[in-house]
């Protein structure tokens, strides 16, 4: 394929190059003329592993040039990669003024050539920045509708510095979200014979996905730095102990725990991360993300508690109750809070759990609902059918199969989901539905 790159940075000298090896015809495109004469030269632009020996190579075949000439770009390509810088803002936001200069060149070079183009966001952006900011820039450049005169894709990259050609050639995975079909086609074209899966998902998928990345690298980084600052201090191998957690490849490396649903609790997690915090704090050891696990996790469960009150009706109906499905342990569990939070402001509150029974509770787990809920007897229902007759807003925490196919569809009490129920994607379009975290 003819394809134009756009900044020739870090990712776009590098995917400029990797895809003139991978046999397309390559233009790349900087407004910096040191930049563009390096490429033709045959030198690379940036410091990378490989990269100053495959400029050389690709230029030497013909397979990739430079130029500052936008129109010449346009002219002499079909599928435009933007890589451009998204920089911080002073007070954090994301810059695109970069984005939107070459975004208003590429549409008027499009307007001048005809014939249609895709035009793929590679630089880093937030969700909504494509289809709200640089799509109808294009649109009003080119005068043409989006996914109809020319195409529209983003395809965000998972280069690392120092390693980026080896991970172009061996990438994680593709991402591309497209406009349309035919624009996520051109893109998924590139790419041709390199492994790892390909995602083809909406535009606004795409931009969050990198967020998703580079937000839980970061997080990762973190936790180890703060757990080994910790166990440093308590005179702890840090490095045997992540060894140790490392192998564990059923809940700690691996899908566990990974999905957005409802906040966590039960008799371990948050005992256990409060000794550790103030472990941390006697040994004065300052641990930001570990002592902030619990106040995130109290603000998640107050998101289900704005749900509840933006509905503006005050009879609720709650479907679960105890920490874990198939259990009556009550201790910390967080729709017991939930429940106590509701039912201090208030509201006139039914709760349904199948394996909850007062009259079975013994020990620690009465003691504390005793503390936490001394007003569950005359909440308790002992059916689903009493609850659903009662609310006018139904909390939904449980995947109980009797409750489940109980749940009305279209008209009646609002749904809250606090565990993405299993027909999720379809209630979404219903008026009276609404997911916690979805």
């Amino acid at each position: 394929m003819r394809v134009s790159v756009f900044g020739l940075g870090y990712v776009g000298c590098v995917s400029a190059a990797c895809l003139a090896n991978l046999g397309h015809e390559v233009i790349g495109v900087d407004v910096n003329q040191v930049k563009v004469d390096l490429v033709n030269d045959g030198k690379a632009p940036v410091v990378e592993e490989r990269i100053g020996e495959l400029i050389a190579e690709v230029v030497r075949t013909g397979a990739l040039r430079a130029t500052g000439d936008v129109r010449e770009a346009i002219k002499n390509s079909e599928v435009s990669l933007v890589c451009v810088g998204t920089p911080s803002e002073p007070n954090g936001s994301l810059c695109t003024t970069y984005l939107e200069r070459v975004t208003e060149q590429i549409g008027a070079a499009l307007a001048e050539r005809g014939g249609r183009q895709t035009v793929v966001f590679r630089s880093t952006m937030l969700p909504g920045t494509c289809l709200n900011l640089l799509v109808p820039i294009l649109e009003k450049n080119v005068g043409g509708t989006a996914g109809v005169d020319f195409g529209v894709a983003v395809n965000p990259e998972f280069l690392r510095e120092g390693t980026s050609v080896r991970d172009f050639f061996d990438p994680p995975k593709t991402v591309i979200g497209e406009l349309d079909p035919a624009s996520g086609d051109a893109v998924t074209a590139l790419y041709e014979g390199l492994p790892g899966e390909v995602f083809r998902v909406p535009v606004p998928t795409a931009e969050a996905i990198k967020y998703a990345d580079n937000a839980f690298h970061g997080l990762k980084i973190g936790f180890a730095n703060e757990l080994g600052a910790v166990c440093q201090a308590l005179g702890v191998d840090s490095h045997q102990v992540m060894d140790v957690f490392l192998a564990d490849r059923k809940l700690n490396i691996s899908p566990a725990y990974l999905r957005p649903g409802f906040a966590f609790g039960g008799s371990c997690l948050p005992k256990d991360l409060r000794s550790l915090v103030h472990a941390a704090q006697r040994a004065d050891v300052s641990v930001p993300i570990l002592a902030h696990v619990l106040p995130s996790n109290s603000e998640h469960l107050q998101r289900a508690v704005d749900l509840v009150e933006r509905t503006g009706k005050r009879r609720i109906g709650m479907f679960g109750l105890s920490f874990k499905p198939g259990t009556d342990d009550l201790r910390e569990s967080p729709l017991v809070e939930l429940a106590e939070r509701l039912f201090g402001k208030g509201y006139d509150l039914r709760i349904y759990d199948a394996n909850v029974n007062l009259s079975r509770l013994i020990g620690a787990n009465r003691e504390y609902i005793e503390n936490r809920l001394p007003h569950l007897a005359q909440l308790l229902t002992d059916s689903v059918g009493k609850v659903l007759e009662h609310a006018e807003v139904c909390l939904v925490g449980t995947r109980d199969p009797a409750v489940l196919s109980a749940l009305p569809q279209g008209d009646g009490p609002v749904l809250v989901d606090l565990i993405r129920l299993p027909d999720a994607e379809a209630r979404r379009a219903e008026p009276g539905y609404m997911g916690l975290a979805w």
